[in-house]
């Protein structure tokens, strides 16, 4: 989620998340005589998109410098706790909404490491679905600047050179993946190597196999009244399986990294990638002649029932302890302002998460600002989960699963256990 994740699965994310940048470097912003006073330090998921963000807050901001550097979602996770606990934590970081991970809203304000942003102007405007992840006991701690969702991506130019058009039903999609194999192009492409990756395909699937039926899910996981195992999740983990048996991703995606499956689908050896619309950014960067488009991913037949996991991707929180309060607030809000709103939107491929910013959607995303507007979208699953375990538990658990080490029903009975066990 970059979803996860999702999926959101991800999406989001990806993200996602979801959840979602690939590897990246520290970017040296400022020397050593800038001042303190003058520099802000940044840490952040959002390799590709932050960088035009930053040129232009300090430009909106001259002599003020930012250090900031960029690394993959599970790198980031696995060292924002560990900055935080021991005093080394940036000024501000990445966070993603809710409670689905280690960087997580709920997950990292608890324990006080956020500074609440309850005070800032955009922070009573925020729509109550992404103000409801944003926040932990009624503040808000991270500035949620865009909204993401998952779906299949597909390359236009390969998509036309294999004469094959895009799926509405789970035939379709099977049949799909089939004609694509024969024609020596996958479908998609997945790189599960990277565990974050794992859960896009299924958050998409869920949408609709989940949700399209029973829009109260979440609320009966809370009240006790329905688990993972004795759900339609497990149909979703069924299909998702039924995709790979088919033929529908690239071979040995457990041997292929998220920054591979961009080169896959972003050079037309794949026909598209699962995956939030944050990705389609990064193709583009990849191949900036191709043309890419998200789209649902059908779980069904009935096409009128098709979901689309959408929800507030990754934001921005500020460290309680950061060294510079004042230049962490000034950049949350120029984060949250039209023009660095708009900037990650382009950016990213995504929609800002608040209306008045002016922004005109790439038409790549015609389909999902259609299904947001039409109300039929589901949050990433994981940004209702009361702790982050769950998530981790699914993400190593579906890449045993592509392994051949465990099953659908351990991994969706060890979810349960971990979701009961509460925050």
């Amino acid at each position: 989620m970059k979803t996860r994740a999702l999926p959101l699965l991800i999406a989001a994310t990806t993200s996602v998340a979801v959840l979602a940048a690939c590897s990246g470097g520290t970017k040296a912003g400022s020397d050593s005589g800038s001042g303190g006073s003058r520099t802000l330090t940044l840490a952040s998921i959002d390799q590709g998109s932050v960088e035009d963000v930053v040129k232009a807050f300090e430009k909106a901001n001259p002599g003020v410098k930012v250090r900031y550097t960029t690394s993959g979602a599970d790198q980031y996770q696995q060292q924002i706790r560990t900055q935080l606990s021991s005093g080394t934590a940036p000024d501000v970081m990445s966070v993603w909404p809710g409670n689905g991970n280690p960087g997580a809203t709920h997950t990292l304000a608890e324990p006080g490491y956020l500074r609440d942003l309850s005070d800032r102007p955009w922070a009573v405007k925020l729509p109550e679905a992404i103000k409801s992840v944003a926040q932990y006991e009624g503040r808000t701690y991270t500035a949620v600047f865009g909204q993401n969702g998952i779906g299949a991506v597909y390359n236009e130019q390969a998509m036309a050179k294999a004469g094959l058009t895009p799926p509405d039903t789970w035939t379709e999609l099977l049949a799909f993946c089939r004609a694509a194999k024969a024609k020596g192009t996958p479908g998609f492409a997945l790189g599960n190597q990277d565990n974050w990756v794992t859960q896009l395909v299924q958050y998409a699937l869920v949408a609709t196999t989940v949700y399209g039926n029973d829009r109260d899910f979440d609320q009966k996981m809370q009240a006790g009244q329905a688990t993972f195992a004795n759900s339609p999740w497990l149909t979703a983990l069924d299909k998702y399986l039924t995709m790979e048996k088919t033929g529908c991703f690239q071979k040995n995606p457990l041997g292929t990294n998220y920054e591979a499956s961009q080169s896959l689908a972003a050079t037309g050896k794949t026909l598209g990638i699962i995956q939030g619309n944050w990705v389609i950014a990064l193709l583009e960067q990849k191949n900036p002649k191709g043309t890419f488009t998200l789209r649902a991913l059908p779980a069904t037949d009935d096409p009128s029932k098709t979901l689309i996991p959408a929800a507030a991707g990754a934001g921005y929180g500020v460290n309680a302890k950061a060294k510079n309060e004042e230049l962490a607030l000034k950049f949350v809000d120029f984060v949250m302002s039209p023009e660095g709103m708009n900037l990650f939107a382009k950016k990213q491929g995504g929609l800002p998460s608040l209306s008045d910013t002016g922004f005109v959607a790439s038409p790549s995303l015609a389909q999902l600002s259609e299904f947001v507007k039409a109300g039929r979208t589901v949050p990433f699953m994981d940004q209702l989960w009361p702790n982050a375990k769950v998530q981790q538990t699914m993400l190593s658990g579906l890449q045993e699963i592509f392994s051949d080490q465990s099953t659908p029903e351990k991994v969706l009975a060890e979810m349960d256990s971990d979701y009961e066990s509460g925050s």
